[in-house]
């Protein structure tokens, strides 16, 4: 275990991460702490990232430091439902709901979810689901609600690493069956931090410019916490290929290797970006980031976003040093490959 005496950067982070309420915890908070109740929310298909983030989640709950709530898609392709379902069925956690946008953004297929759905052996499929396809499941926005009325006030964290489109949809969602309140209510009863992939002061990502109207929503409205990574904290840190063809062959069919190889020609070593959003959601205080001070993130017209430190501000955009690069990858490639159980 590592002596904490010796971390450089941990004063300065931690004396930011106790401005940000709901993410900073003591030592004996933390140990006592019940996991974090975690949304999902996907551009499952796009990037391969999102697969081996989906990947983390469950490593992290498998070791009791996360529970996965619901996951939620931005992307529509026929098949992305249907990995998420048996990614979650290969961690035994094939109970998990499962929502999808209707007319999102990127309704074309994803190759890698589209090849290990399809994946058969003897004439079955390789690995067994509920979903048949996207259209087979809940509606995104309708599955949110009846998630967040479900839990207690202030516990929900987002990790968002697609676009806005769910969330901006929840935040304009009327009263139903499950709440009588609105959604902007709801979820300012019921959230309590969003952690997103976005916030590069350089370029638009992609995440934002695929709908730009949901982002700024999402962005000026959020009425909690919001941790950005951006562009540029993935792309520093690289999944090696070299993990995920050895430390993923303990079985002789995974799910996310198999994804790995149908996305790109292997070998590769692919950016972490949505990886990172799930590590500081649920390992907040382990010095693995670096947090500006407050200030607030806005969208422009052209996509691209602009941070303003302001106090008061409830936003933080991640940085990394070259010695938590280094801390980064090693804990994601061990919760990456982590077996199930």
């Amino acid at each position: 275990m590592t002596d904490r005496r010796f971390l450089p950067w941990r004063p300065l982070l931690m004396g930011c991460l106790a401005t940000l309420g709901a993410l900073h915890m003591s030592k004996a908070d933390a140990a006592r702490r019940e996991p974090v109740r975690l949304v999902f929310d996907t551009d499952m298909g796009n990037d391969i990232d999102d697969a081996l983030a989906l990947g983390c989640i469950h490593a992290l709950a498998s070791r009791g430091e996360c529970t996965l709530l619901a996951v939620t898609l931005t992307k529509s392709g026929k098949h992305s439902a249907p990995f998420c379902d048996l990614v979650n069925t290969f961690y035994g956690r094939g109970d998990v709901p499962i929502g999808c946008v209707r007319g999102g953004p990127t309704p074309k297929d994803g190759n890698y979810t589209r090849a290990v759905a399809t994946a058969k052996d003897g004439g079955k499929l390789r690995y067994p689901r509920k979903l048949a396809d996207s259209k087979s499941a809940t509606e995104a926005t309708a599955l949110l609600r009846k998630v967040l009325a479900a839990q207690p006030d202030g516990s929900v964290a987002f990790v968002q690493v697609g676009f806005s489109t769910n969330l901006a949809r929840l935040l304009d969602s009327k009263p139903d069956e499950h709440s009588p309140l609105a959604g902007l209510e709801l979820v300012r009863k019921k959230a309590r931090l969003l952690s997103a992939m976005a916030g590069s002061t350089r370029f638009g990502e992609y995440n934002v410019k695929m709908d730009i109207p949901a982002a700024k929503k999402v962005f000026g409205q959020w009425p909690t916490p919001i941790v950005f990574s951006p562009y540029e904290v993935g792309k520093a840190i690289k999944f090696p290929a070299a993990s995920i063809e050895r430390d993923f062959a303990w079985v002789a069919h995974h799910p996310l290797r198999e994804a790995y190889h149908a996305y790109k020609k292997m070998p590769y070593d692919r950016e972490t970006w949505d990886l990172t959003s799930v590590l500081v959601a649920v390992r907040p205080d382990h010095g693995y980031f670096t947090l500006s001070k407050p200030g607030r993130v806005a969208v422009q017209d052209d996509g691209k976003t602009r941070f303003r430190e302001e106090p008061g501000g409830t936003h933080r955009v991640l940085s990394v040093t070259r010695e938590q690069i280094v801390r980064v990858r090693e804990a994601l490639i061990f919760l990456a490959s982590q077996p199930p159980g």
